[in-house]
């Protein structure tokens, strides 16, 4: 392995996606460079303040505009603004020379061959030795950019192709050129998995690469269809998201989102390289080109194929070129394909329903998978990377070869040939070998098809499948809401499987027992899943059941029950990580903070939020999150018990989420002896050396203390900002009792300031506050409309 570290890096070329990657960089922790050209004439501003074109500022203009912008961009480019001080601004004249301290240059200036060479004749007489050079091209021949270029320029030289946000889309493509290094090739791969946090594909030097050659393939035959079938705009998306194991912004939500200029320049770039009937399809439609000349762009010029007017949401007629109601497809085989449980059930139906849905997702479904095995040798070495392009790529659920499998490879091969398809010969020579699958499991080992033979697919050691896990390894435990699995190493993970990870009895219960049997069986436990979320809090609607029920005794007990399950995770003889991910709200965040250990994800929306339903935490999380606060001033310093019982309240009464990892740690949800996995595929790995780690330093339970608190003139204090608010007519007066319980929780009752107290005092002025809340009309409205709606009440 090429013995090579990445220091610092360098981004030529500061629009959004040059910038999205230098804030990525600066996410990872990476000194990162950001160059631009020297603008050629002043602004207003400038002349204002008396600048010349030789002053650093105005030189700097470009790049450093580029990095302010940064804190403005939705979705976030950076995890937490004070990344920003990693990015220094320069330009492409007078700053070339710092390229001698770089340790990776990337290029991102615009899509034209002839630049990017005269770009990289530069980097070459400034770079240092072995530093790696790459292009973030999305279509040029990477291997004519280094023609002319030094020998060891073209060994470390090679395409690296980011997905653009750079921050969220996983994909990362890496195209080798014939002098590439594979040393370099194999350290990028490896860099740009374990350190940039993405999955890796290689790619062949071809249009567009792997993603966005068959993913814009597959979008413009879907326009295509739609206006031979004469579907609407509005029910094609309605059953091409989420349906079929899609985004949910299926098809043209996703070309509005994209932008209809990118799209646009992206499917010329293959229509202008290849011939017959390929390039009939990458023809974009003529409405579309005319979209493109009226500035509808899509989300970035306000319309595209949807346009929102007021509440309404209008669908684009592109027969008219006017907006109308959005509709959507409902036909029998959607609704029976709605009670299968799974994607490949839901697909297996869909496809062969001879109704307007079935037809037109066999029209679209069919030709796309040809292509991909058309495509095979040309633009990847196996099916493997072409699946996982268009999983990290475009979202999703299966890949090409994944669908074909799930549908049945034999039934759709005699359904495409029976409707003219020429399918290629290898996949027909596969099923005449006898192999009716592109994929098959043995001894819980996965195989894929490779001319003529199966061969195992290749994963990351970092990468725990749980299950594959639990077809390897079997189950400890299991309940309706959660299973006990053998991590291996003496390592036990407790595994949330509950309609949305909702926290119930079913999972307290799980919780006990697992602490139970890792402190006679294990070495350490991890809590982790990997559903979609985390934990997104209690299970709210039989909270709100009993609560209408007047249950108080079952909601008693069940509150009991969450806070001895968290004791029992807080002082467990062994070590217990915690895995968050995603959405980790209320509960979900609870069941985090008493552990000896969170490995968070970098994508961690960690919160208290139970005030948007007229609650207050009660699974513990005031009194933790309250400590976690004290456990963060170093020993020996003086500080404001004060202060940190206001940030707690504030925290928690406006129901404060992190937007990453790092914000999390910022609002002391995490520590610093926390970890943050770059990679969420990592993420359970990391979790499980965690542990590993804690007992080879022989863990210790935490030692049980009283907690400081500030006490009834802290409560009063603390209720002086909501009065405030209150008269403001800022919060309504059940906003001010929810914030009123909250302070007397935080507060500590009515004890003197700086009285010391237990942890079981604080759990019970919790259980009884939350308690008595539940019981109040006004919280079981805001609880009702949460549950109908999925959004806060204000009442």
């Amino acid at each position: 392995m090429l013995n090579q570290l990445i220091k610092k890096a360098a981004v030529l070329g500061s629009g959004v996606m040059g910038s999205g990657i230098a804030a990525h960089l600066a996410n990872i922790g990476i000194p990162t460079l950001l160059l631009d050209i020297v603008p050629r004439d002043l602004t207003e501003e400038e002349k204002a303040k008396g600048l010349t074109i030789e002053d650093k500022q105005v030189r700097n203009r470009i790049s450093q505009t580029s990095i302010q912008k940064l804190l403005k961009q939705k979705p976030a480019p950076l995890t937490v603004e004070k990344n920003l001080a990693l990015i220094e601004a320069g330009n492409l004249e007078d700053d070339l020379s710092k390229l001698s301290d770089v340790d990776w240059v990337i290029e991102v200036v615009v899509e034209n061959l002839n630049v990017k060479k005269q770009v990289f004749e530069k980097v070459d007489r400034y770079r240092k030795q072995g530093s790696i050079i790459s292009s973030n091209t999305s279509g040029i021949s990477v291997e004519a950019m280094v023609e002319g270029r030094s020998d060891d320029f073209k060994k470390h030289f090679l395409g690296t192709h980011f997905f653009n946000p750079p921050r969220y889309l996983k994909l990362l493509e890496v195209i080798p050129t014939q002098y590439t290094d594979p040393e370099v090739l194999a350290f990028m791969k490896t860099f740009g998995e374990n350190v940039l946090g993405k999955g890796v594909v290689t790619a062949k030097d071809t249009p567009n690469f792997i993603a966005n050659r068959i993913g814009t393939y597959g979008l413009l035959v879907t326009v295509q269809k739609m206006l031979k079938g004469g579907y609407s705009v509005g029910e094609v998306d309605s059953i091409t998201g989420p349906l079929i194991g899609r985004a949910k912004s299926a098809t043209f939500r996703t070309l509005d989102v994209v932008g209809l200029d990118t799209f646009f320049h992206v499917a010329n770039n293959v229509y202008d390289k290849v011939e017959g009937k390929e390039k009939e399809v990458f023809e974009v439609p003529s409405f579309i080109k005319a979209m493109v000349e009226k500035g509808w762009l899509g989300s970035k010029s306000g319309q595209g194929f949807f346009l929102k007017k007021g509440k309404d949401i209008l669908e684009l007629d592109p027969t008219t070129l006017e907006y109308g109601p959005r509709k959507k497809l409902s036909t029998p085989a959607v609704e029976l394909s709605k009670q299968e449980k799974g994607t490949a059930n839901k697909l297996k139906a869909l496809v062969y329903a001879n109704d307007r849905a079935g037809e037109l997702l066999w029209n679209i479904f069919s030709p796309v998978l040809v292509y991909s095995a058309q495509l095979l040798v040309e633009i990847a070495d196996d099916i493997v990377a072409i699946d996982r392009a268009m999983k990290w790529g475009f979202g999703w659920e299966m890949g090409p070869f994944e669908t074909w499998d799930a549908i049945g490879v034999e039934k759709s091969v005699q359904k495409m040939k029976d409707s003219g398809l020429e399918v290629p010969a290898w996949v027909t020579d596969m099923l005449e070998k006898g192999a009716p699958s592109f994929y098959k499991e043995e001894n819980n080992e996965l195989y894929f098809y490779n001319k003529g033979e199966y061969k195992p697919v290749e994963f990351n050691p970092k990468v725990i499948n749980l299950k594959q896990l639990k077809k390897q390894k079997g189950i400890i435990k299991k309940n309706s809401g959660a299973s006990l699995i053998d991590l291996g190493d003496g390592v036990a993970l407790l595994e949330f499987h509950s309609p949305n990870n909702a926290i119930g009895l079913d999972i307290l219960q799980m919780i006990t027992f697992a602490v139970d049997e890792v402190e006679k069986n294990y070495k350490g436990l991890v809590i982790g899943n990997q559903g979609k979320n985390f934990c997104v809090g209690a299970n709210l609607a039989m909270i709100l059941m009993e609560a209408q029920d007047d249950n108080v005794y079952e909601l008693d007990m069940v509150v009991r029950h969450f806070h001895q399950a968290m004791l029992k995770v807080k002082y467990s003889s062994k070590p217990v990580v915690a895995a968050p991910f995603a959405m980790t709200l209320g509960g979900g965040a609870e069941i985090c903070l008493p552990a000896a250990h969170i490995q968070a994800s970098a994508e961690t929306y960690m919160g208290l939020v139970e005030v948007g339903v007229g609650l207050i935490p009660g699974g513990g999380g005031n009194k933790e999150l309250y400590i976690k606060h004290l456990e963060s001033i170093p020993n020996g310093v003086q500080f404001d018990l004060q202060n940190v019982a206001n940030k707690v309240f504030e925290s928690i009464a406006t129901a404060k989420v992190s937007t990453s990892g790092d914000e999390a740690r910022e609002n002391n949800f995490l520590n610093f002896a926390d970890g943050i996995s770059i990679n969420g595929d990592h993420q359970l790995y990391d979790a499980k050396q965690a542990v590993l780690a804690l007992h080879e330093k022989g863990y210790k339970p935490k030692v049980r203390k009283k907690v400081p608190v500030v006490g009834e003139t802290g409560y009063a204090t603390l209720l002086l900002g909501a009065e405030a608010m209150r008269l403001s007519g800022y919060i309504s007066e059940h906003d001010l009792k929810i914030a009123k319980k909250l302070a007397f929780v935080i507060a500590g009752g009515k004890v003197p300031f700086g009285t010391e107290v237990d942890e079981q005092y604080l759990l019970d002025l919790e259980r009884e506050a939350f308690l008595s809340l539940v019981s109040e009309p006004k919280s079981q409205q805001r609880m009702q409309h949460m549950l109908v709606n999925g959004k806060p009440l204000r009442n």
